[in-house]
């Protein structure tokens, strides 16, 4: 997609993300690009050695950035803060259930303490402000490396687009910080408030799991009883959106009772 050229934003300050991050600067290895095909990309296929921290890799532009079911993370210039995080579960740990939710919390309480007002979260990876889309997560595991088990945490949030900009897949459209908050913070300070409210939170998710966060992420479910449709390769549901259960399923009432949904694509039920 064409689209009028930006201005990017000046070099990336280590010292600003160390002073938002404080005591948990340690916790993190921060490396910022100013290109890159897509953060998630990189991560997987050359995964830095495990040194006790979890690993962050910021591109100023994605070339070719990823979103769910395959579609293209669309950026311009300047337009967006795109990053991934490679995560390390303790040995022996489940696979993840619910990661991309416990993610999308932790982004939306970031921008909730931002001053971002009506901040609300789609099922299973949107983060939307008065149903706009405003980021985007893909969760992707890491395989094979031993009985450890990985994520890579990639996140894509609509910094200030094109006045044209139109994403396809976005029913409500989409939105950005400019148009949301009078003064957005500097990208470093945006990328440290994050990992300051996702390193507590996964810490939580990985001891307890997504039970323990499940209520906060209800609080923000942008389609709590409402009518919708879950679509996906094979199949297509019906029903009004009762919320998610302990693993981060899903749950839909249709005329067959509650409907437990793993994956797919969840969108309003035109005409009710």
């Amino acid at each position: 997609m064409d689209a009028p050229p930006l201005t990017p934003f000046p070099a990336p300050d280590p010292a600003a993300l160390a002073d938002v991050l404080g005591p948990l600067a340690s916790a993190f290895d921060i490396r910022w690009v100013e290109n890159c095909d897509s953060t998630n990309s990189a991560l997987l296929e050359a995964p830095p050695a495990d040194d006790g921290r979890a690993h962050v890799l910021v591109a100023t532009r994605q070339t070719a950035g990823r979103g769910r079911r395959g579609r293209q993370w669309l950026a311009w210039p300047g337009a967006s803060l795109t990053f991934s995080v490679l995560w390390r579960f303790a040995p022996g740990a489940s696979a993840p259930a619910g990661l991309s939710l416990v993610v999308g919390l932790a982004l939306a309480c970031t921008l909730e303490k931002l001053g971002v007002a009506a901040v609300a979260l789609k099922w299973p990876n949107d983060v939307l402000v008065q149903g706009a889309k405003l980021a985007g997560i893909l969760v992707e595991l890491l395989p094979g490396r031993g009985d450890a088990p990985a994520a890579v945490i990639g996140v894509g949030l609509n910094l200030r687009l094109p006045a044209d900009a139109v994403i396809p897949g976005c029913e409500g459209g989409v939105t950005d910080l400019a148009r949301e908050m009078d003064e957005p913070p500097s990208r470093e300070c945006l990328l440290a408030a994050f990992l300051a409210e996702l390193h507590p939170m996964l810490a939580t998710y990985a001891d307890a799991g997504f039970g323990l966060l499940k209520d906060a992420w209800l609080q923000r479910n942008a389609f709590a009883n409402l009518p919708v449709k879950v679509s996906d390769e094979n199949a297509e549901i019906v029903g009004i959106c009762l919320g998610v259960d302990e693993d981060g399923a899903l749950l839909v009432r249709d005329g067959g009772g509650v409907r437990r949904v793993l994956a797919g694509e969840v969108s309003l039920r035109a005409g009710s």
